[in-house]
């Protein structure tokens, strides 16, 4: 092996630290996380191996199963709600308006925030200002967060109210790179509104609507912030996403092995989904 110059030699010290600060606190906990899966941990003291019946428990434990339909229904629920607004915001913003640079930056701001404080910003908000409100106008005001029914509702606003700005940048940067050529082609031959967006604009973007959708999806399977602010999980674990049990269970419950379990699967659904959906949207494209 030939000496390395003194550009690898920098580059080399560059990255080497990187990698190990990588390994530390990303590849070895994921590692770790692993084994203890297979342990019956509690987080403290001594464990012992207990084979695979952490995972079997999963399929038969109820708090488990629920957390996982609330979590895949916020999921879906948000994706579609932040793609439809997103996509919407784009064209609006893409089109020739007046003070379009101001309102590009106007709207992203919510995004420039950190979860947590949204989050405890809408709790505010519903507890109080939502059922102040509604007493003004004669009904009788009550929190939508202390619905087991409805909380969820809530959940999906916050989480979409916040997404909505990267998926926009994201739309809007796909918009730019169609030609103004298939535009001036489509007018020729008659195509104006929905017709123009369904057969020139949409094919165009699909590439950039793959990537919205896996990563709305993957963010919204785990949704934690916005839980821990508005419900901490409740009313009655009503809206207990996988994330908030495993962390919940695991760090305090006692059960650091059995969600170690959970985070794997959870691990290898959210890869599912993923490959899924580019699979879809990759046949999509070729179809396009």
């Amino acid at each position: 092996m030939k000496k390395m110059n003194n550009r690898q030699r920098t580059f080399a010290l560059m990255t080497i630290p990187i990698l190990v600060l990588f390994f530390a606190f990303n590849t070895l906990p994921l590692i770790k996380g692993f084994i203890y899966s297979f342990t019956n941990f509690k987080g403290y003291g001594t464990y012992e191996y207990v084979g695979l019946r952490n995972y079997a428990d999963l399929f038969t434990d109820g708090r488990v199963g629920n957390s996982y339909l609330f979590t895949i229904k916020v999921a879906i629920i948000t994706t579609i709600v932040v793609n439809v607004i997103s996509l919407i915001l784009a064209l609006a913003l893409n089109s020739k308006i007046k003070f379009k640079s101001a309102l590009r930056g106007m709207y992203f701001i919510p995004n420039i925030l950190g979860a947590l404080v949204v989050g405890y910003i809408f709790n505010y908000f519903f507890t109080y200002i939502v059922p102040a409100m509604i007493d003004m106008m004669g009904g009788k005001g009550t929190s939508i967060l202390a619905s087991s029914k409805w909380a969820w509702v809530a959940i999906v606003a916050v989480c979409a109210w916040q997404a909505v700005a990267m998926n926009t940048i994201i739309y809007i940067s796909g918009l730019q790179t169609v030609p103004e050529d298939v535009y001036e082609a489509g007018s020729i031959d008659g195509a104006t509104g929905w017709a123009k967006f369904n057969h020139l604009t949409f094919p165009l973007i699909v590439p950039f609507f793959s990537i919205n959708m896996v990563l709305c999806v993957k963010n919204f399977l785990m949704v934690f912030d916005q839980i821990v602010a508005l419900t901490k999980g409740g009313p009655a674990q009503s809206t207990e996403s996988i994330s908030y049990l495993i962390y919940n269970n695991g760090m305090s419950g006692g059960q650091f092995g059995f969600q170690s379990a959970n985070a794997v699967l959870f691990f290898v659904i959210i890869v599912l989904f993923s490959v899924v959906q580019l699979t879809i949207t990759g046949k999509k494209e070729e179809q396009l």
